[in-house]
């Protein structure tokens, strides 16, 4: 909190100050609720009285996802196939030592097998600037995308069905907070990636090097500003993210490659119940090829244009600008501790909000592949009409209709906020 007590404030300064570390609390996502109140014991001295309802912070979760990019891609592109499902069972606990660590053990099998461990301690020290945390991951495939043709991923799946990729990789990163709402971010890691010979000879250039192995360390440097008033949807302030990767540290790594990339989001709040958001994504790689498991473009996170959901655009440059006027049609939190005994899933809140949107964007494709240039290095926008719903737990639900200047319009279905 930025208050300090045995401190004079004006009034407009401290009441600013208050709503801001509410902000701050709650963005910790250890609360259901947060309040910061000032209650008057003389003329001018106030004593802080601060309410949380705590979350559960330990979830044990049955995995139940489609493998593919988007909802609308495994509806329309791939035939709502369900043998694209991942299951599994998850183990988040995002209060371990008390202090905001958290521990996800993941255990999936379906389309993709997989099994994941992160541990993060946002602070080491007394004075709460230094923090670590750590992840090990590995999964296979027997079905992985090996291409995309006209501006779609192509599967592949050998007669045995036969694992087709494996992937073990892990990090360890560093971070260190300058101030409430600044960071920097230092990660070094090692991936190694094998795939069976059949893809090799389905895409000779899957690893641009001829070989089923890929091995290589890595290291990024990644700065980040963020000041919204809610991390999961925010309607109010600013984030900025700017990343720097290096593939390949050494001269034996199989990779040799440096990546840029940018995420800048404002929120500006019009009235209490309209608010605009814009924001910018983009990446860029040095290098005219990459290795296919390393392609960027319209269509993966955090890329991407409304009314392209169903498509990939890949290239070395991406750049995508996202815009979206929202109203706020309803914002009710419903009191269940009559039917739920336990506090921290008494509150059901539903906000719901009607967005106007329009995005537009490029993708760079140096190589001018013939059988991606309908939608490379040309001009893209889409634009349309969508409810967002956020619920428990800040889950959000986005329900769009959107139409691409191909004049093609479709309804798609979301599970995360867009910016």
């Amino acid at each position: 909190m930025d208050i300090q007590s045995r401190t004079t404030y004006d009034w407009e300064e401290f009441i600013s100050l208050l709503i801001e570390d509410q902000k701050k609390i709650y963005n910790l996502q250890l609360f259901t609720t947060a309040e910061v109140t000032p209650l008057f014991v003389e003329d001018d001295q106030v004593e802080i009285l601060v309410t949380v309802k705590e979350r559960w912070y330990v979830i044990p979760s049955v995995i139940f996802t489609l493998a593919d990019r988007n909802f609308s891609e495994w509806w329309v592109n791939q035939n709502r196939d369900f043998s694209r499902v991942n299951y599994g069972v998850k183990l988040n606990h995002d209060n371990v030592g008390g202090r905001n660590e958290k521990l996800k053990l993941l255990a999936q099998f379906g389309f993709t097998q997989a099994f994941d461990l992160i541990y993060s301690k946002p602070y080491i020290d007394r004075n709460q600037q230094h923090g670590l945390a750590a992840q090990v991951t590995y999964f296979t495939m027997k079905t992985i995308p090996l291409r995309s043709v006209d501006n779609r991923q192509v599967f592949y799946t050998n007669d045995n069905e036969d694992v087709l990729r494996q992937n073990i990789a892990g990090n360890i990163r560093y971070t260190y907070r300058g101030s409430f709402y600044n960071f920097h971010n230092i990660t070094v890691g090692y991936n190694q990636t094998s795939i069976h010979e059949d893809v090799l000879a389905e895409n000779p250039d899957f690893f641009q090097h001829g070989d089923n192995q890929l091995r290589f360390f890595s290291a990024s440097y990644s700065y980040r500003h963020d000041k919204r008033d809610n991390v999961a949807y925010a309607t109010e302030g600013q984030v900025l993210n700017v990343g720097l990767t290096r593939y390949g540290l050494f001269s034996n790594d199989d990779v040799n490659e440096t990546e840029f990339s940018l995420i800048a989001n404002k929120y500006l709040r019009i009235t209490p119940k309209i608010h605009f958001v814009t924001g910018v994504s983009g990446s860029t790689y040095l290098s005219p090829q990459q290795p296919y498991t390393l392609v960027r473009g319209i269509g993966y996170l955090p890329n991407f244009i409304r009314g392209y959901e169903l498509n990939v655009i890949e290239g070395q440059q991406t750049v995508a600008h996202k815009n979206s006027l929202r109203y706020e049609l309803f914002n009710k939190a419903y009191d269940l501790s009559s039917f739920v005994p336990v506090d921290a899933l008494s509150t059901f809140p539903v906000r719901l909000y009607l967005s106007a949107n329009f995005d537009h964007g490029h993708v760079k494709d140096r190589n001018n592949l013939p059988e991606n240039a309908r939608l490379t290095n040309r001009y893209l926008y889409g634009y349309g009409l969508g409810l967002d719903l956020v619920t428990f737990y800040d889950q959000v639900f986005r329900f769009e209709y959107s139409v691409n200047n191909l004049g093609f319009g479709n309804f798609f279905i979301n599970f995360r906020a867009p910016f």
